[in-house]
């Protein structure tokens, strides 16, 4: 039997043929040993109780993805701005199910809300016809001898399909799965969603949530005790009568108000801390805004009070855009290019449009006026500064 040592000497020893790779994949892959590597999270109770149950969530994750979904796709290979495309068609009609801007923003909302989304290319007769969005909690890594994927299984009801990540190089086909994560400093193969670092916030707001309907189903006003001043003390008969009488009568919203009528010996005694004295509602705005700071969009546009940092509601846009969004769609349009390269050339790369977005309007307004100001710029030079290459070109 071979020592440890010695094991790690023959595992890590490198062979004649050397391929590029990192030194370390060898130790991930006898970390993983080979098998399918499960999402580590609870991806379901994640969609419950945040996208499903709470506002601000279920806000930040279409605010963002519709945003970054309706941008218009621009292609460039080399110098060259191609404004007609098999690439740019693909994107604008993916499958015969769905439009392009709606399989971006289902790619988009599993990446916020799960941290990891799927893309499959779909081929037929060797030719790329389809792009499908895959749900990420079906999606299951398997790491190959490198420690890197080497294939995915997607699993519904008990049945499952492998994809080999291998391809022909003869063949003008991309990996059939493109895998888009964000950053997890714990986990070599999935990422990590914004709604896990708001956990916390989203419990919190959400157990206001259901303090607030507790509250109103209880007449909108704190609990108290019913207490016996008469002599000696209720029978249990009358315990479980009086117990069920309130329940029936003057518990629940359709009950709120109503006066409650005391036998002999009865008197009420209001209990409780009131929602001023707990601080109650600047708590829950707290949450929200640090779920919303989770996610990078600006309180203000999702109607929070307090803690606006911006002059006005435009600013806030702008801001969205420059600092969540458009960091969004460049990763993706980077990831979307070099995926796409076995088909379509090394030279070519994807960008969005930027002056079609009206949000940065300003910004665009402002960068013109400067350019137009610069009167040692020639004309193809601040054509180039916008983005639009000379004209002779």
């Amino acid at each position: 039997m071979l020592s440890i040592n010695a094991l790690l000497t023959r595992l890590f020893q490198p062979s004649a043929l050397e391929a590029k790779a990192s030194a370390t994949g060898r130790l991930i892959a006898f970390h993983s040993n080979g098998q399918p590597v499960w999402t580590p999270r609870d991806y379901a109770a994640l969609t419950e109780q945040g996208y499903r149950q709470n506002p601000v969530v279920y806000r930040c994750v279409r605010l963002i993805s519709e945003a970054a979904a309706s941008i218009t796709w621009l292609a460039h290979e080399g110098d060259r701005d191609l404004t007609d495309h098999p690439l740019l068609a693909l994107l604008r009609r993916p499958n015969a199910r769905q439009s392009g801007p709606e399989l971006l923003e289902a790619v988009y909302g599993h990446l916020l809300v799960a941290g990891n989304a799927y893309i499959e290319a779909a081929a037929v007769a060797g030719e790329l016809r389809e792009l499908h969005a895959l749900r990420p909690d079906r999606m299951k890594v398997v790491p190959g001898s490198d420690g890197w994927p080497e294939a995915y299984e997607y699993t519904v009801a008990g049945r499952s399909v492998r994809f080999d990540q291998d391809r022909d190089p003869q063949e003008r086909l991309p990996a059939p799965i493109l895998h888009l994560s964000l950053f997890h400093p714990l986990d070599d193969h999935y990422g990590m969603a914004p709604l896990e670092a708001a956990c916390r916030a989203l419990d919190l707001h959400n157990a206001a949530a259901g303090w607030n309907k507790a509250l109103l189903d209880n007449a909108a006003r704190p609990s108290g005790a019913l207490v016996y001043e008469g002599e000696g003390s209720l029978s249990l008969d009358q315990f479980e009568r009086l117990k069920a009488e309130l329940e029936e009568n003057y518990q629940g919203a359709r009950n709120a108000g109503r006066p409650l009528l005391l036998e002999g010996g009865l008197a009420w005694q209001a209990m409780g801390i009131s929602p001023r004295d707990m601080d109650f509602i600047e708590a829950k705005h707290q949450a929200a805004r640090d779920i919303a700071l989770a996610f990078g969009v600006p309180p203000m546009l999702l109607g929070i009070p307090g803690d606006n940092t911006y002059s006005n509601y435009a600013e806030a846009n702008r801001a969205l855009w420059r600092q969540t969004v458009l960091p969004l769609i460049r990763r993706t349009a980077a990831a979307l290019s070099h995926w796409l390269k076995p088909v379509y050339g090394d030279g070519l790369r994807l960008s969005a449009d930027l002056d079609a977005i009206e949000a940065l309007s300003a910004d665009r307004d402002a960068l013109w006026a400067r350019l137009q100001a610069a009167t040692f710029l020639s004309d193809d030079e601040k054509r180039i500064a916008t983005g639009y290459g000379a004209r002779d070109a």
